[in-house]
């Protein structure tokens, strides 16, 4: 079995597991929103285009912090964290960076008992 076809393979095991608890298929900017949002209990009930983003930024550093790639530096004064970059994200083609993110997601949630 080929890497990508395990990494497939435990996407989609996460993606019925989601289905399943939620009642629809997300996609992984969705779990990225998601992630920020548990990540810095920001719960409001319009966000804005510029909040999602900073949500999202914010999902990507923590998921790729497990790998060294970011750590936290502290949280401003609304308490949102902030990141520091430890080392370069890999040149990676769009069907890559997908897989790297998506590596990343399954493994945070690995690591939060999903």
């Amino acid at each position: 079995m080929l890497v990508s076809d395990d990494l497939q393979q435990r996407w989609w095991n996460l993606e019925a597991r989601l289905v399943e608890r939620f009642g629809k298929k997300p996609d992984v900017e969705a779990l990225l929103f998601l992630i920020g949002m548990q990540e810095t209990g920001f719960m409001e009930q319009k966000i804005s285009k510029e909040q999602k983003q900073d949500l999202m930024h914010v999902a990507i550093c923590t998921i790729l912090g497990s790998s060294g790639y970011y750590a936290v530096e502290g949280n401003d004064p609304d308490g949102w964290p902030h990141f520091r970059q430890l080392k370069e994200l890999p040149v990676m083609n769009l069907i890559e960076q997908e897989n790297f993110l998506k590596d990343h997601l399954l493994l945070y949630f690995e690591q939060h008992a999903f």
